[in-house]
């Protein structure tokens, strides 16, 4: 019996957007946000509204200033790069582990995941690349049956744009073309090339987003 997905709070989906919106250079560093409009935006009441906020503030994303709201901190470029360094250590230890113990099978999934991200990037289709990007990372992750370190890797994914993966130049093209030569290493059952080779796919992305806000910074 499928376990059905539980659905998210409406307070962790206004979380969700309004970090997206910072992640991707939507909304920069000193920006107010108040929680009356993201309710108006979302479609629901104050009250989560303000419950996504104060959980943004606790991530490090927002800080509340008196009488002011709601302001969007600082994101630095190096902050970002600081962040996908560690993702890049732990996705790679995570790909190594998976490479010792994966089948043909798996690798054969991986594939189809691979072919059908790819024929939506030739599309254009960014929303349906970013989910296969998202399952081709989140079964690799499984399959290393690492769970206590897959926990510690989704802990960085709140600075992966999802929503707005469009926005960055040069991440869907990533996404669909780095992937290859991590397959090529799992099929070999090669723990140390697939542990590089997904280190540098999370590297050079985490570079793709790092100056992609940077150029968001810079004066107009």
């Amino acid at each position: 019996m499928n376990k059905r997905p539980t659905p998210m709070r409406l307070s962790d989906v206004v979380a969700a957007h309004v970090r997206e919106l910072i992640v991707s250079g939507q909304l920069h560093s000193g920006a107010f946000i108040r929680p009356e409009a993201v309710a108006d935006e979302l479609g629901v009441s104050a009250t989560p509204a303000r419950e996504g906020l104060l959980q943004l503030q606790t991530e490090g994303f927002l800080s509340v200033e008196p009488r002011r709201g709601f302001m969007v901190t600082a994101l630095s470029s190096d902050d970002i790069r600081d962040i996908y360094d560690a993702q890049a250590l732990l996705g790679g230890e995570l790909t190594a582990r998976a490479a010792a113990t994966i089948t043909p099978a798996a690798v054969d999934e991986l594939e189809g995941i691979q072919d059908a991200l790819e024929r939506a990037a030739a599309a254009e289709d960014f929303d349906e690349e970013e989910r296969l990007n998202h399952q081709f990372h989140a079964l690799i992750y499984r399959i290393s049956g690492s769970r206590k370190m897959r926990w510690l890797i989704k802990t960085t994914l709140a600075y992966a744009p999802r929503k707005f993966f469009a926005a960055v130049e040069g991440w869907p093209e990533a996404s669909a073309q780095d992937h290859r030569a991590i397959i090529e290493h799992l099929r070999a059952n090669d723990p140390e090339k697939a542990r590089a080779a997904m280190a540098r796919h999370i590297r050079n992305a985490g570079t793709l987003l790092a100056d992609h806000l940077a150029q968001g910074d810079k004066p107009s």
